[in-house]
C-alpha cells in the first residue's frame, strides 16, 4: 500500500521558517517525481513545488520562489520543503504529492497523496 507521510507543519511567526518532510513507502519513489500542494481556507489546492526524480530539477509557484526550497533525498524516500520568510498568505494544510508514473514533473501528473499537515503563519 502507498503511503505518505507529512510531518513539521506547525505554527510559525511572519518571517519565520519551517521544513517539512514527507516521507514515502510500498514503491521505489526514487524513480519518480514528487511536490507539494497546499490548501488555503477557501481556495482550491494549489502546486506548491516539485522535484523530478533524480532531483536535478525543480519548479515553484512563482509565490515562493526565493523563499521555499524543495529538495529529496532517494536513499531515505524522503522529500522535504524548506520553507523561509513565511507569510501569513502562506497558512494553509500542506500536501505532498508523487507522480504515478512521471518521472519529470508532479505538477500535471497523476498523483498519490498525503494526508496533509498544517502551516499557520501569524503576525
Amino acid at each position: 500500500q502507498v503511503q505518505l507521510v507529512e510531518s513539521g507543519g506547525g505554527l510559525v511567526q511572519t518571517g519565520g521558517s519551517l521544513r517539512l518532510s514527507c516521507a514515502a513507502s510500498g514503491r521505489t519513489f526514487s524513480s519518480y517525481a514528487m511536490g507539494w500542494f497546499r490548501r488555503a481556507p477557501g481556495k482550491e489546492r494549489e502546486f506548491v513545488a516539485g522535484i523530478n526524480w533524480s532531483g536535478t530539477s525543480t519548479e515553484y509557484t512563482d509565490s515562493v520562489k526565493g523563499r521555499f526550497t524543495i529538495s529529496r533525498d532517494n536513499a531515505k524516500d524522503t522529500v522535504y520543503l524548506q520553507m523561509n520568510g513565511l507569510k501569513r498568505e502562506d497558512t494553509a494544510v500542506y500536501y505532498c504529492a508523487a507522480a504515478y508514473a512521471r518521472r519529470d514533473s508532479v505538477r500535471f501528473s497523476d498523483r498519490y497523496w498525503g494526508q496533509g499537515t498544517q502551516v499557520t503563519v501569524s503576525s
